[in-house]
């Protein structure tokens, strides 16, 4: 077996999981955290961007189905985001790359 056929039963896998464990309840109104107009709790959708982004949203505890608070939010400006116990502050550019769902 080569490396490519690694990788891509790897892939193969990865893929089977992630729509196995994918969460699917983003169904009602959602939007870009940056839009998001008032402070309180909101569910986190999707993170989209590159993988760069992705990955290092997840080691800071930023996933999928997470539930998160928004502390501070000044529409189109930096936002507070508490979630898993600890606080984050977001950048314009991070936050409208992270999709959200009010609770």
């Amino acid at each position: 077996m080569t490396l490519k056929d690694l990788n891509k039963k790897c892939r193969c896998l990865a893929k089977k999981m992630h729509q196995h464990t994918a969460p699917q309840h983003c169904a009602g109104k959602h939007g870009p955290l940056s839009e998001t107009c008032r402070a309180g709790k909101v569910r986190i959708c999707k993170i989209t961007g590159d993988r760069k982004l992705c990955a290092r949203m997840a080691s800071l505890g930023v996933l999928e189905g997470e539930e998160a608070e928004i502390i501070c939010q000044k529409n189109g400006s930096q936002c507070l985001l508490k979630i898993q116990g600890g606080t984050l502050s977001l950048d314009h550019i991070t936050s409208s790359s992270i999709i959200v769902q009010s609770v």
